[in-house]
């Protein structure tokens, strides 16, 4: 069952999609990962990762937005989030992405924040999107550049701190 009115936007390998039920273990699980969710700030515990996916759902519906569950085609699985993100305190909206344990190094956050830009472009009528990433994120980094994006500034985000501010190309200047 659908908890938000998100479209279902597609690529070659992969579903961009509301966040369903479902998919709450696979984002719960991610969150509680200090390793791998260091870098989106992760939780400490359970309760406080699902208020995270209510979070995911109620931005949906207070902006018309928000992270699409990413899932694989071939397997049907959540794959990770991919979206637009931009909480109270966010400098502006930015384009987000994470992958989950097992999918990582197959393109597939390349992909999905892609399809996710285009959609805020296209269909949204975004002008500009930023990627905020913790500093020490080479991985995040690289993706955002591969994107095109180019390193603007370095700011003080109230739920991360110290982030860096990488600016998109805007839509007249994708192909």
């Amino acid at each position: 069952m659908s908890l938000t009115n998100a479209p279902t936007l597609e690529t070659d390998r992969l579903i961009l999609r509301s966040p369903e039920r479902r998919d709450a273990d696979a984002i719960i699980t991610f969150l509680m990962d200090d390793t791998r969710a260091a870098g989106f700030g992760g939780y400490t515990n359970r309760p406080e990762s699902w208020r995270w996916f209510a979070l995911n759902v109620g931005h949906w519906h207070w902006h018309g937005y928000g992270y699409f569950t990413i899932e694989d085609k071939a397997t049907g699985k959540p794959a990770g989030i991919s979206g637009i993100w931009n909480p109270e305190g966010w400098p502006e909206p930015e384009v987000g992405w994470v992958v989950f344990d097992g999918f990582e190094g197959k393109g597939i956050a390349f992909e999905a924040a892609c399809r996710a830009r285009r959609w805020a472009y296209d269909d949204l009528g975004f002008t500009t999107l930023t990627s905020n990433i913790v500093p020490g994120n080479t991985r995040s980094i690289r993706l955002a550049e591969r994107m095109g994006a180019v390193y603007e500034r370095t700011y003080h985000n109230p739920n991360m701190g110290e982030d860096l501010l990488y600016r998109h190309p805007g839509p007249e200047t994708l192909a």
